[in-house]
């Protein structure tokens, strides 16, 4: 994966699939891999009701 998708559905999909295969320390280091703000990202999938549990490392 070259970028994380714009739409809110395909990105919840992919950032929770990422953290968990991939095993990125955070969501920060996430976000800093694919040069997107992590504020921004808690934002547009708080929009659709998402929000980030830093214990379980997921959207939920």
């Amino acid at each position: 994966m070259d970028r994380l998708p714009q739409d809110p559905i395909m990105l919840l999909s992919s950032i929770n699939m990422l953290l968990r295969d991939r095993e990125y320390d955070s969501l920060e280091e996430l976000c800093g891999r694919f040069d997107r703000n992590v504020d921004e990202v808690k934002a547009t999938l708080l929009k659709i009701g998402y929000e980030y549990n830093e214990e379980q490392k997921q959207f939920k």
